[in-house]
């Protein structure tokens, strides 16, 4: 692709704008076309890691002049980029991927763009949260996003608390989720214990890749899958509301069977506990687990 014409120039906006252009998120064939005239015309490109956007810059046919922005030099970047702006310059934003903050470093710089009265405009474009949640088969709205929890576990099983809590008192939103891949098990465990195992939800990996993987079923049965399987790539959690449809199949209630007496919950109590999360019958859920504890 060959780069905008010289006369693009005013697709970044007039003087002194900051604009916040979307990006590819797996499939480089994603970027916007206005996105790409917007690096073209900016004077420069802010990003999380300059080889991540130089490569998709070459992938387009443009060399813009790229800034390093990211977590641990935004604040001390701010009043040069400011100047910038005031000189009547034109800057792009870009996260390594997605939407510009959603996760991602820029909110600071944005805040004090608009608070020196600049004009602050996007390029809408990929975001991992919403193509999650659009593939899921959850409730689209409303929904939370969360970003990523804490990774220590103490600090995350408070947070989700907290959610729990707030479900208690009338939250009911499905729930969009980042995490590391070597996290997941650990982070479904924590969010079945927490929220219930019978919660629908949903982990979507590697989306718009060649190995896209969504994966659906209750949390409880994810949490059991993911213990000893750790996968590949971006991941994005999708949790269902409080209050919703639960995954009652029964390959989901064998799971969640087989979960509970993996807990140590005795044949009645896991009976007990599964039929109240799936609203299957006592009996039949109690047939279930006889079988598998081999007490038939």
């Amino acid at each position: 692709m060959h780069p905008p014409p010289d006369d693009a120039k005013g697709a970044a906006g007039p003087p002194g704008t900051l604009t916040l252009v979307a990006t590819p998120i797996g499939n480089l064939g994603d970027m916007p076309a206005r996105g790409l005239a917007v690096l073209a015309a900016s004077d420069a490109v802010l990003c999380e890691d300059t080889r991540v956007t130089a490569k998709l810059a070459a992938r387009h046919g443009l060399a813009p002049s790229l800034v390093a922005l990211h977590e641990h030099n935004e604040e001390a970047m701010i009043p040069r980029l400011l100047a910038r702006l005031a000189a009547g310059e034109r800057l792009a934003l870009v996260s390594d991927a997605g939407t510009p903050l959603v996760s991602d470093p820029g909110y600071r710089l944005v805040r004090a763009a608009i608070a020196a009265g600049h004009r602050v405009t996007a390029v809408p474009g990929p975001s991992a949260a919403l193509a999650a949640l659009a593939v899921s088969g959850l409730p689209p709205a409303p929904f939370l996003f969360l970003g990523f929890l804490p990774p220590k576990a103490g600090a995350r099983r408070a947070r989700i608390g907290e959610l729990a809590r707030l479900e208690a008192a009338g939250l009911a939103a499905t729930l969009v989720l980042f995490e590391a891949p070597q996290r997941l098990g650990a982070l479904l465990a924590d969010l079945a214990a927490g929220l219930g195992e019978a919660r629908p939800a949903a982990v979507a990996r590697e989306l718009t890749k060649l190995f896209e993987e969504v994966a659906r079923d209750s949390l409880g049965a994810l949490a059991v899958r993911y213990a000893s399987e750790t996968p590949r790539g971006e991941i994005v959690v999708v949790v269902g509301p409080a209050g919703g449809p639960v995954a009652a199949d029964d390959a989901s209630v064998q799971r969640l069977l087989d979960a509970a007496l993996a807990r140590g919950l005795g044949v009645r109590d896991a009976a007990a506990e599964v039929a109240a999360a799936t609203g299957r019958p006592r009996r039949e859920v109690y047939a279930r687990a006889l079988r598998a504890s081999g007490r038939e």
